[in-house]
């Protein structure tokens, strides 16, 4: 099958726990942030899950794969390139991966040394959110999960910056990259945090300079990564470099710009329900809009309409039509 879009993250498997204040408290888990845990706090959190009255939801998460079945949901022919342990959770995530629209093409690894990640989602009533995340077999990602056969002429690649924190993830990122340009595509990334930016600043300036061919970014990010205070500052160092460079700001117009052209794409302001997943499906429309040759413009506002439907809801991933929506406002 020939692919339309790749990406490559880390596979996730979020637990969706319905719960209480009270319960909170007796597990020792802080309101409304996200924690990263070991894997003794991730398992005796799965087994209070086991004794818990309320059903748990397993949805395949991670930002990459989100941005994934976003695109998918559009109609374009996705893979996802992560790695799972050979387990419930491994087994669960490469299965509905490829229900929900994305092939899963790496199969889940038999005597993984690590389990497969997972994002425990506490949810409380008044929705409030309270992540606790074991990253697992996924931070193993290396070049031996890439498969270059994938690419095709056409194929868009995009990568997440939270596996940059590995040199192994990082070596990954380059064999995809030089795999989708000898095929004819187009390689880009989402700088993912500021924090992350701020580790490995020179490695994401060369990746900006060298095999990216657009880069996504916020606001935070493309400032860390030129150590600027003048946004227009960071951008006009990034588009000397880099062929599409687009920057998402929280609840203002996104800025796009590829060569001598800079546009602007307009937001919808509105009070969030769960920003979770906002910046994933802001790439999703987006690099729908790129790869399927929309103006600059076009691609910008796609991303901007799939942000807002995903905060108008809980969860990571559209729930309405994104097509019709695109539609309604003469896009498609």
């Amino acid at each position: 099958m020939a692919y339309q879009v790749i990406g490559i993250g880390n596979a996730i498997m979020d637990v969706i726990a319905p719960t209480t204040d009270a319960e909170l408290d007796r597990l020792g888990i802080h309101k409304g942030i996200m924690q990263l845990i070991d894997r003794e706090r991730s398992e005796f959190l799965m087994a209070a899950r086991e004794t818990s009255d309320q059903r748990s939801r397993l949805i395949p998460g991670g930002s990459v794969a989100n941005t994934l079945a976003g695109i998918g949901r559009l109609g374009l022919r996705t893979a996802f390139i992560g790695r799972v342990a050979e387990d419930d959770l491994g087994r669960a995530y490469a299965r509905d991966m490829a229900s929900d629209g994305t092939d899963f093409v790496n199969p889940p690894v038999a005597g993984a040394a690590l389990p497969t990640s997972r994002s425990i989602i506490y949810v409380t009533p008044d929705g409030e959110r309270s992540m606790n995340t074991y990253l697992g077999v996924s931070g193993d990602l290396d070049r031996s999960d890439v498969d270059p056969t994938l690419f095709s002429d056409g194929t868009w690649l995009f990568l997440e910056g939270y596996l940059f924190d590995k040199d192994e993830g990082k070596a990954a990122f380059l064999k995809a990259a030089e795999a989708c340009h000898a095929a004819g595509g187009k390689a880009g990334i989402a700088l993912s945090d500021p924090f992350c930016v701020d580790r490995h600043r020179d490695d994401f300036r060369r990746l900006v300079a060298g095999p990216m061919d657009y880069v996504i970014g916020n606001v935070h990010e493309w400032q860390s990564l030129y150590q600027v205070d003048d946004l227009d500052e960071a951008l006009n160092q990034a588009a000397a470099v880099c062929e599409t460079v687009v920057c998402t700001r929280s609840g203002q117009d996104a800025i796009l710009i590829r060569g001598a052209e800079r546009v602007t794409a307009p937001v919808h302001r509105m009070t969030p329900v769960d920003a979770t997943g906002a910046g994933d499906q802001f790439a999703a429309g987006l690099i729908y809009g790129l790869a399927t040759g929309k103006p600059l413009a076009v691609a910008g506002r796609m991303g901007c309409i799939a942000a807002a439907e995903v905060i108008g809801h809980v969860g990571a991933r559209p729930e309405a039509d994104v097509t019709a929506l695109f539609r309604a406002e003469g896009l498609v």
